[in-house]
């Protein structure tokens, strides 16, 4: 009778996953090896953030400043210009631009809204100044140019007209993409450069196993698969991530949704807190049926506390702001010395197309950049001589404000989630200063394009800017520019469907 061999332990996969992560369980942290290894990495940045921001007036003062800082943040960006070749020039090549002229609804394509989750509308009537300028900007108002040189728009066009076709537009995409209260995490069918490099396997060959996995990009899925074996004392296999930097924060979300397609097996959801690879987990076990596709949510609540498969009695709840990084196991064990009761050792595949956060709050999802003075043409008691030009001359420039306030109504109107700035007089002037927000329309002043692009930006992340229609200027004696939420609290929400 032959001696059946024992499978050989793979040195060189030890080494390679040591290179991946830079450490392993039971070893602590070996950096000092990593460094010595090319390529080696144990952290990445956060993920990509999903979807694509659209900034429609991606060329203008505000809107340019706003795409340079959704992409330093991470943001997919898509600009809507009138000219490519004037918006290659300002932008680069290195932003995603469509050219469309929002006056024309069926010039915004499917192309323009493809996978569109937010807008951030910077588009106005374009004023240029003149010849002789005075310190009031009289004639600045007077040398009215649109965005077509062929084509004399009107603000009615413009502020109005183009604003409702773009939240129409954009009404029909954001039904497409998933409820505000869901935040992607990873979306393995519209994977990034950034995406392939952040799993890897995690086997029992740190154990001295031989079981053996990995994750590959397959059918719009991230197909975790390969063999495991109980030999050498070994049994388990997974995916991790290298730990995120900065953690996610997921505080304002009650759990995490998981879709995927399975073989029967039971699997393992992990989540980590603590940078260091032998530390502490929060887990949750889950059964797949074979080849059926299902969504399994799992309340925070309800992750475990384990160490080295022990469950811990006297651990914190899971800290869900510290997210340092996700891991997806099939292990021969569940907790504290017990079988995993679905457990066959072979061949193995989990089919895995997304990872959400649920139950999150309300975001914006149309952010429109309008003006200070949109109520006051008309207003009974308003003394004029004290009003900004455009305040004065509203009729002379074709009732610019009036028709600014118009589109701010069709975005209120729109059921979709919303925040509306009104900024006052718009400058080149460094950002950075304090600001004031106010409502009821009545404060003047001036205030930078870079502030606004930041309000812009944070407002995407904030649920309390949700269904905000507000005045902002800068003010020495305001809040500071980074206090947004201390900014955001002072104001009230709009009443719904104003018309």
């Amino acid at each position: 009778m032959t001696e059946q061999k024992r499978p050989k332990w793979d040195a060189g996969r030890f080494w390679k996953t040591l290179s991946y992560f830079g450490a392993v369980p039971f070893l602590g942290n070996i950096s000092w090896i990593r460094n010595l290894l090319s390529g080696g990495k144990s952290t990445i940045s956060t993920p990509e953030k999903p979807g694509v921001i659209l900034v429609a007036g991606a060329t203008g003062g505000v809107g340019k400043r706003v795409v340079q800082k959704l992409q330093q943040r991470g943001y997919s960006v898509r600009g809507l210009v009138r000219d490519l070749k004037q918006g290659r020039e300002m932008l680069g090549t290195g932003v995603d631009l469509v050219d469309a002229d929002i006056t024309l609804a069926d010039s915004l394509s499917d192309r323009l809204l493809e996978d569109v989750t937010a807008v951030i509308s910077c588009i106005g009537t374009r004023v240029q100044p003149v010849e002789g300028d005075t310190p009031t900007r009289e004639k600045y108002y007077q040398g009215i140019k649109f965005y077509t040189p062929e084509v004399v728009d009107v603000p009615e066009q413009v502020e109005y007209r183009g604003i409702q076709n773009l939240v129409d537009a954009t009404r029909r995409q954001l039904a497409t993409v998933g409820a505000p209260h869901e935040k992607v995490i990873f979306d393995f069918s519209k994977p990034t450069d950034n995406l392939k490099e952040i799993w890897g396997a995690l086997d029992d060959i740190v154990m001295g196993g031989v079981s053996e996995s990995n994750v590959r990009l397959v059918n719009a899925t991230a197909l975790f698969s390969g063999n495991v074996s109980t030999s050498n004392s070994g049994g388990f296999v997974s995916i991790r991530t290298r730990n995120f930097e900065p953690p996610l924060n997921f505080s304002t979300y009650q759990g995490i949704d998981i879709r995927v397609k399975g073989d029967g097996n039971r699997y393992k959801f992990i989540l980590r807190t603590d940078p260091k690879w032998d530390s502490i987990s929060y887990c949750y076990s889950f059964d797949t049926v074979s080849n059926i596709e299902f969504t399994v949510r799992i309340p925070f609540s309800e992750f475990i506390p384990v160490f080295r498969a022990k469950t811990l009695k006297d651990c914190p709840p899971l800290d869900a702001t510290q997210i340092r990084s996700v891991q997806i196991m099939l292990s021969k064990f569940e907790y504290d010395g017990e079988l995993n009761p679905k457990f066959t050792p072979g061949p193995f595949q989990l089919q895995i197309q997304s990872l959400k956060a649920y139950g999150g709050p309300t975001l914006p999802r149309f952010i429109q950049v309008s003006s200070a003075g949109v109520t006051r043409p008309g207003r009974p008691g308003l003394d004029l001589e004290s009003e900004p030009p455009a305040v004065r001359m509203n009729e002379q420039l074709g009732g610019i404000l009036t028709w600014k306030l118009r589109g701010e109504q069709a975005i209120r109107a729109s059921g979709l989630p919303y925040t509306i700035i009104r900024p006052c007089a718009l400058t080149e002037e460094q950002g950075g200063e304090g600001l004031i927000f106010e409502q009821g329309d009545n404060i003047k002043g001036k205030v930078s394009r870079e502030d606004i692009a930041e309000l812009c930006v944070q407002a995407l992340e904030l649920p309390e800017a949700c269904n905000m229609t507000f005045e902002v200027k800068a003010d020495p004696a305001g809040s500071p520019a980074g206090d947004w939420r201390g900014l955001f609290a002072r104001l009230k929400r709009d009443r719904q469907a104003v018309s």
